[in-house]
């Protein structure tokens, strides 16, 4: 029932992201035309993706193409940040790339190449959370590399091109390590299964995980580790990531920050879950315990030092997925299911304060926090927004992230990891003191000569009104409907496919908000 729509949620980014190109070619409003395409590419990803969600949380999964495309609970979490982020940057970057064609940043012409490739690259992230088949997913992540990689360099200013070949050049070697992990997996498989083809898919992969040659499984999770680690920004091969994300326009840093590193994140879940199976899950903890703490350490300590507002949360994202890389070592149902709240709390917070980055650059033509003051005279709300985000960032309550930092931090101690666990607190007071001055810095003090007074407009302010609403609801109440779907998710990470009896017991009690040990996983 619910895989015609799978299918039309790959399709319309693509069909779209063609129309807006044709659109350049119209003499009359052409702007104007291309926007109302941008706007339906969205909101048709965004019904799609949620009816598709509604078929995993009624049948379980859902799948397409002969089980070329499958969608778990593990998959509709990364779906529904896909879709959700997706949709909120794509509406601000109506009115963040109108200000571009103002000042002259951008011109007409390059609109609708911004506005292709955006949907281009919402489609390529869309194929990587959906794909069943083990090597359309490495291609699905190279693909988003292409994808991006001209949002980046969009500008067209030296600094931008350089980062965006940076970007091309490291995640592309960085990837082809994920693919030589990934043919491993693929050519151990084929010896043994009695259909070849079915040796291709991650689904059919797991259930004969215990037949896979376990040196090769380690030898192959190693080479998806590097490989997809360097696309998730895991520490050391982050390396593209802070000048990505400082030089391509505020949206898609958005977009690289809250959404591409969660996809390269899942697919190393998918392939940490074969090799669980496969051997047991105490290979990839520590591996996953030693990446995370590396990279919320080194993270913090360039956080420190950073003047520039956009590397500061390229730093934070390293950060992030070191805390969510922490929770997956951890292991277990609690280390997991918090790592995967954490990846919801995490994209929704960035997408915000990327957002919020972008207006102070519109209102100040700069991202230097040295030059960036007294935005509470400036802009009040915009203001509000950074606070907001850089509080939820560091983990204050009631925001969302303090709920999954407190239960990763907690996950960890219950599991023996306390001293692991200190050290990472210790890191994570050096990211408070660093946006701590943030805060003090950009809304305080003086207003600079020059600077105009008056907030943005409302289709500017409305996405990233919506992000902060979310991240204070998150913070106080999680919706029964999420809560499940992250049950079933840890349940998949856990075992490699959902508990189908959750279903019923959540129809059974009409939907009622249901503990982790009512649903058999906590420990």
């Amino acid at each position: 029932m619910y895989t015609p729509y799978l299918s039309w949620l790959l399709l319309a980014p693509v069909i779209l992201s063609l129309a807006i190109i044709a659109a350049q070619r119209v003499g009359w409003r052409k702007m104007l035309l291309v926007e109302i395409l941008h706007l339906v590419s969205i909101s048709s990803a965004l019904v799609l993706g949620l009816l598709v969600l509604r078929g995993v949380m009624t049948q379980g999964s859902v799948i397409a193409l002969s089980d070329w495309l499958h969608v778990d609970a593990l998959a509709a979490v990364f779906l529904l940040i896909v879709i959700v982020v997706g949709f909120l940057v794509g509406v601000y970057s109506i009115g963040y790339i109108r200000n571009d064609v103002k000042t002259g940043e951008l011109s007409e012409d390059r609109v609708s190449v911004y506005y292709a490739l955006f949907s281009l690259f919402l489609f390529t992230m869309l194929l990587v959370v959906t794909a069943n088949n083990i090597i359309m997913m490495w291609v699905a992540v190279e693909a988003t590399t292409l994808g991006s990689a001209f949002l980046v360099g969009v500008y067209g200013h030296r600094s931008s091109l350089e980062a965006a070949w940076k970007y091309v050049i490291i995640c592309t070697v960085g990837v082809a390590f994920g693919l030589y992990g990934t043919i491993l997996v693929y050519s151990d498989a084929v010896n043994f299964m009695q259909q070849p083809g079915a040796a291709i898919l991650w689904t059919e992969i797991v259930k004969n995980a215990k037949a896979l040659d376990p040196t090769l499984l380690k030898l192959a999770f190693v080479f998806v580790l590097i490989g997809f680690g360097t696309k998730a920004g895991i520490f050391p091969m982050h390396a593209w990531l802070p000048d990505a994300h400082s030089e391509a326009p505020s949206p898609v840093s958005a977009l690289l920050s809250a959404v591409l590193l969660k996809c390269a994140l899942l697919v190393i879940i998918r392939f940490s879950i074969i090799l669980n199976q496969g051997i047991g899950p105490e290979f990839t903890h520590n591996i996953f315990l030693v990446f995370g703490a590396l990279s919320v350490a080194s993270a913090a300590l360039f956080m420190f030092v950073q003047r520039d507002i956009k590397r500061l949360l390229a730093y934070s994202s390293v950060e992030n997925i070191g805390l969510i890389v922490l929770g997956l070592g951890i292991g277990g149902a609690a280390g997991v299911l918090a790592a995967l709240l954490h990846t919801i709390n995490h994209s929704l917070v960035k997408s915000l304060m990327f957002c919020t980055s972008g207006n102070i650059l519109m209102k100040y033509h700069t991202r230097d926090l040295g030059k960036v003051k007294g935005m509470l005279q400036a802009a009040p709300f915009t203001s509000l927004l950074l606070m907001v985000g850089a509080l939820a960032l560091v983990g204050s309550p009631p925001f969302n992230i303090f709920v999954s930092k407190f239960s990763i931090i907690s996950a960890g101690i219950h599991a023996g990891h306390l001293i692991l666990m200190i050290v990472c607190l210790l890191f994570l007071a050096v990211v408070f003191a660093a946006f701590l001055r943030v805060i003090s810095s950009a809304v305080f003090g003086e207003l600079p000569e020059g600077v105009a007074r008056g907030e943005f407009k409302p289709y500017i302010l409305a996405p990233v009104a919506i992000l902060m609403a979310l991240i204070v609801v998150l913070g106080l109440y999680l919706p029964p409907q999420i809560h499940l779907l992250l049950n079933q998710a840890t349940q998949v990470a856990l075992v490699g496919e959902p508990m189908v009896d959750a279903l019923n017991l959540l129809a059974e009690r009409g939907g009622a908000f249901l503990p982790l040990v009512q649903l058999g996983i906590a420990p």
